[in-house]
Parts: structure tokens; sequence; C-alpha cells
């Protein structure tokens, strides 16, 4: 079967062949045309995707539940409640394999749950925890093998956040390392990447068994980048890029003035970036967060920061402190989550940065 074939391990939960939704709702499972990746929310899910479902949501939740171990449990091979409705213009985006556009209910809805195969991941989807390397490994597997099977391609691949007219935010969380990767923040944009990476390869593939030895790092620097801005407003319900104007230091010439990116990579950082923000109201927050770029793509998005608005005025120092690789560029990005524009009164931008070659 397609999922051996791809070096998925995997388990079958009693009765699956036979547990479904077809019945109940009188609506039948297919034509499939994409797959939808989901995480728990919770720890030691099995039996409520298999069997118990959750309140008002009959089970099963999923086609499959992956936790931890990175062995996949098959739960059911019929219609499963985990998708809910789709935006019409994400789902058309998943049918045709092209850029996903944020969902809109505006365009209509379909009922994702008759036409998505559904795998829920073991997270507790608190940006904290933590999918393990095995559990990743099996995940891109996984979604490879039901590409491969339809002779699809990694873009009929998403997750619930981008079809979603409810508002859903998953998968997310940091994952734990890849191949040779390590460390980094799940996005769909990645994993639609490594399972491209898959389907390149015959489905025997494993990432470890790539031709090209890791190259040897060296460094240099440190280098001290000092860069700032004063007094422009922002306005609420958009991210939006730090664009640094004034250059104290720029050792390691890769900052432009009037310029979001403030380093390039392959390169190291450590540093803090110092915000004044007047006028945010008192409870009302912004959202801070370092942002990856290829050129003006963006490829991954860094876990947010959250700065709190306080009487007579807010201060606040966000950590800065990441490996960024060859290619990208990264940008300070902050989200006014007040319903009125705000001031940023400053915005200083101090850090080492060791350059790699």
């Amino acid at each position: 079967m397609a999922l051996t074939a791809e070096g998925v391990p995997f388990t079958e939960y009693s009765g699956w062949t036979t547990r479904g939704r077809d019945g109940a709702t009188g609506e039948p499972f297919g034509e499939v045309h994409g797959i939808l990746n989901h995480h728990t929310a919770g720890s030691n899910s099995l039996r409520a995707v298999a069997v118990d479902g959750a309140p008002a949501l009959p089970a099963p939740l999923a086609h499959t539940f992956l936790p931890k171990s990175g062995v996949a449990v098959l739960v059911s091979c019929h219609r499963a409640n985990h998708a809910g409705l789709a935006a019409l213009n994400s789902y058309t985006a998943i049918v045709n394999e092209t850029a996903i556009p944020k969902p809109s209910k505006a365009s209509g809805t379909v009922d994702g749950n008759d036409r998505l195969y559904g795998i829920e991941v073991e997270n507790l989807g608190d940006d904290r925890d933590t999918y393990t390397r095995a559990q990743y490994d099996t995940w891109v597997r996984w979604n490879a093998a039901l590409c491969r099977h339809h002779g699809w391609g990694a873009g009929s691949c998403a997750g619930h956040l981008e079809t979603s007219v409810e508002g859903k935010v998953d998968p997310r969380g940091p994952v734990e390392g890849y191949g040779r990767r390590g460390r980094f923040t799940f996005t769909t944009a990645q994993l639609r990447a490594d399972v491209h990476e898959r389907l390149e390869h015959p489905a025997s593939w494993s990432p470890d068994q790539a031709s090209t030895p890791p190259k040897e790092i060296t460094m240099t620097g440190p280098a001290y980048l000092n860069l700032g801005i004063t007094g422009y407003e922002l306005a609420p319900d958009l991210w939006d890029d730090v664009e640094f104007t004034a250059e104290w230091t720029d050792e390691t010439g890769d900052h432009a003035a009037n310029s979001a990116v403030f380093i390039k990579g392959p390169a190291r950082f450590s540093g803090s970036l110092s915000l004044r923000l007047d006028h945010l109201p008192v409870g009302d927050s912004v959202q801070v967060r370092m942002t990856e770029y290829d050129g003006d793509t963006v490829v991954q998005d860094h876990p947010i920061h959250e700065v709190i608005g306080t009487p007579g005025g807010t201060y606040s120092i966000v950590s800065l402190v990441k490996r960024l690789g060859a290619g990208r560029s990264m940008r300070v990005r902050l989200l006014n989550q007040s319903t009125d524009g705000i001031e940023v009164a400053s915005a200083v931008l101090s850090a080492l940065a060791w350059k790699e070659s």
C-alpha cells in the first residue's frame, strides 16, 4: 500500500475500515481532492479522535492520528469530522495546486469533510509544545504517500488555518528537526516544501540519504548592528514591517537605509529590539515577530512576542536570537491589535551578528 511504500510507520485502530460518518449524515466521502493537516490541541487524544469525539462533534475526527512516537494510527477510511466548512477560495486553490489565499467566507463554502483527507497530529498547539523529529518525518511521509497515490503535487497539502472560516490556527508549533535540519517553527509552506522534496525522489527515499555532506561552517565577526526609527503611526489590524531609517552602526554591510531588512543570511545574530509605544490603551496589545523572507516572499514566521499597554506609555524589550539561512533576509513586524492607530515613538534594534561562509 501507499503508506508502506513511503516508509510510514503505522498501526491500525480496531474498526478503522468501517468507522465513518457516511451513514450518519447521508453524505458519502469523496471524490477527495486534497489533504488537511491539524494539531490536536491536546495530549493522549487517540481515543477522542477515533471513538469519543468532541462536544457536539462525533468521531472519527480524522482519518489518521499521529502521536509523538511518529507511529501513525489509522482510525477511519470514510467520512470524518475534521475539516468543517472550508472557504471556497481556499479549497479551489488546493484543488488547482495554486497559492492558497486567506480563507474568505464570502467566496462560499464547501464541506471539507466530504472532500479532504485529515490527519490529527498530537500537539498542544500553544506554540511551545514541540513536534518530535520522528513525528514530523512521518507527517511528511504520510502527506507524500497520499499525494503520490493520487498523482497530486505538494500544493494539495494544506493546514486547517488555510481553509477555516472559523478562525482555526492549526497546525502550529516548534519542530525538533527533520533530516539534517535542526529545530525550526512549523509552517504549512515548509511542510509543502518537504513533501515536494520527497515527491522528487522515489518513495523509498529518506532525507538523510542526501548526497551532499554537511558544509563546514566558518564564521566571521561578531559585528555590531545598531538601527532605529522614531515617530510613526501603526494602523490597527495589519502586520507592518519596522523600516529602520537611522543607522548608527552597520558593520555587516547588509542593511540599507529606509529598509525593513536588518540582516541577510547566512548569519547568526543575538540582540534585542527596544520599543516605546504611545497611545496604546491599557490592556490592549501589539504583537511583535521576526519573519524570514526570500526576496519579498514570506518563508517562515517566528513565534510572537506580545506587548501589553500600560499607563503612561508602553515600553518593552524583545529578544532577537536566530540563525538565518543563505538567501534569506530577516525583518521585524508589528501588529496593532487595538482598534485605533497608535504611535511607535521609537524602535531601536541592537545586535551582534556573525556572518557564515
